[in-house]
């Protein structure tokens, strides 16, 4: 049986011989000098790991130094420079989770500048020159916009599901259909923000079908309130079958008990007119007998990360007096651009401001033209590149409109000196990254969601990629 060869690690150099270069002082110089120690033990740990996988590689002494001193460089860059960045979204879905969701408009990154680089009157009343409450903020705009009594932003959508459920129900029984115990993003379940608010869980009905008895059955003395949850991000079809909202709520309030309505997405626009399937709007929500709806700020609404509660004046307020409101509470930033966005609604510019609804409204016509016209740039870019405008479908996503697609044009990409997937890699690790997705042998860029300023800085990346 062969020997197998030891690493030798010997040919490590010691900690300090690199901490005192001249290479690393310099680094030390727009830092410090134990964060350059902590990067120069990083690289040489895994200098170490790479020896261990292949102990009988040789690297000559003067190559080894080279070698570290480059990696200490993109540690400290890696650390040194912001890793949140922008992106260039070419995956055709508008409403892309793992990017951040909606991205804000000209007019709210104004506001969040103005607010962000200056002091403001977050929680002070110019009026009245006295201490004031960040809750007006959007919060009238919300009451007008939804036709409600009162409204209140907290930093999610599930922080207001556990603040309306630990306000309203904590210690009693909350009866919810089997039909809505859905799971969102990053494994957060229904059943288990119930657990944690203090209400007790109480299904009823089935899978497929729950009736009006269903509640009436499961209501006792203990029932709190009645949760009711948009399935915004999945679709039952066939044998199914709910008591409407209405009914919901005269039964509920023959009870003396509240009524709620999670809608998840909180669409303030009229989908059906772009030929997709109506999200419910909180308003509509409200009217038909809802005592609270919750909804997020950063997915169809097209805002910052917000969870809105809106309805109930006397429940808002009980929600308001909660302790745990103020752990919850949303930041000046993300009112700056909740408030610009809500004011783009209430002057009717929703689809000239927030690019959220630009984007679902944009004509697949529009679309063919920018992909001709970039099609026609690229094509005699590089020869190793074979570019082509072809028909798709994008998706808004954010679990909004499930099994929903919007006619595009998109980008087909084919290069002969790289495969695919190769060709993605490059283009994800581009400086801005582009994020593209894979059709067999080809790379698709969907213009749906690409802005047109940056059609410019696309073709650039795609011609200098690789080279």
């Amino acid at each position: 049986m062969a020997r197998t060869s030891s690493p030798d690690y010997r040919r490590i150099p010691a900690v300090d011989r690199i901490v005192d270069s001249p290479e690393a002082a310099e680094l030390a110089s727009r830092s410090s000098r134990p964060f350059v120690t902590f990067l120069v033990r990083r690289v040489l740990d895994n200098l170490r790991r790479e020896l261990a996988e292949s102990p009988e590689k040789e690297w000559p002494a003067p190559d080894l130094e080279k070698r570290i001193h480059e990696s200490l460089k993109q540690e400290f860059h890696s650390w040194a420079c912001p890793s949140l960045k922008k992106v260039i979204n070419a995956t055709g879905v508008i409403l892309h989770t793992n990017l951040g969701r909606a991205p804000v408009g000209d007019a709210a990154r104004r506001q969040l500048e103005e607010v962000a680089s200056n002091y403001s009157n977050l929680e002070f009343d110019l009026a009245r020159g006295s201490r004031g409450k960040r809750d007006v903020i959007a919060g009238r705009l919300l009451e007008t916009i939804l036709d409600c009594p009162r409204a209140l932003v907290v930093n999610n959508n599930a922080a207001a599901v556990f603040l309306i459920l630990n306000s309203l129900a904590e210690g009693g029984e909350v009866l919810i259909s089997r039909g809505e115990m859905i799971e969102i993003g990053d494994s957060f379940r229904v059943p288990d923000i119930l657990r944690k608010s203090g209400a007790r869980l109480k299904e009823v009905g089935t899978t497929n079908k729950t009736h009006l008895s269903d509640y009436r059955q499961g209501f006792s003395e203990k029932t709190r309130l009645v949760l009711r949850v948009h399935p915004s991000n999945f679709k039952i079809s066939g044998f199914t079958s709910k008591p409407g909202l209405e009914e919901l709520s005269a039964l509920c309030a023959s009870r003396s008990v509240p009524l709620v309505e999670d809608l998840g997405s909180g669409c303030l626009i009229d989908l059906e007119a772009d030929r997709i399937e109506p999200e419910p709007h909180p308003r509509e929500s409200l009217s038909q007998g809802a005592d609270l709806v919750c909804f997020s700020g950063d997915k169809l609404l097209g805002g910052s990360q917000a969870g809105i509660i809106a309805g109930s004046s006397r429940h808002v307020q009980r929600i308001r007096q909660n302790p745990l409101f103020r752990a919850l509470r949303v930041d000046k930033l993300a009112l700056a651009v909740l408030e610009s966005t809500l004011i783009a609604y209430l002057t009717r510019r929703e689809e000239s401001e927030i690019p959220v609804v630009r984007m679902i409204r944009t004509d697949a016509g529009r679309l063919r033209e920018r992909a001709s016209q970039l099609a026609s740039r690229l094509s005699g870019l590089r020869t190793d590149l074979t570019v082509e405008a072809v028909e798709g479908v994008s998706v808004i996503g954010g679990g909004s409109t499930p099994s929903q697609n919007l006619p595009t044009w998109l980008l087909r990409l084919r290069s002969s000196a790289t495969s695919a997937t190769g060709l993605e890699s490059l283009l994800r690790q581009s400086d801005p990254p582009v994020l593209a997705r894979l059709d067999r042998e080809a790379v698709l860029l969907d213009l749906r969601t690409v802005f047109p300023a940056d059609d410019a800085r696309l073709v650039d990346i795609l011609g200098r990629i690789g080279q």
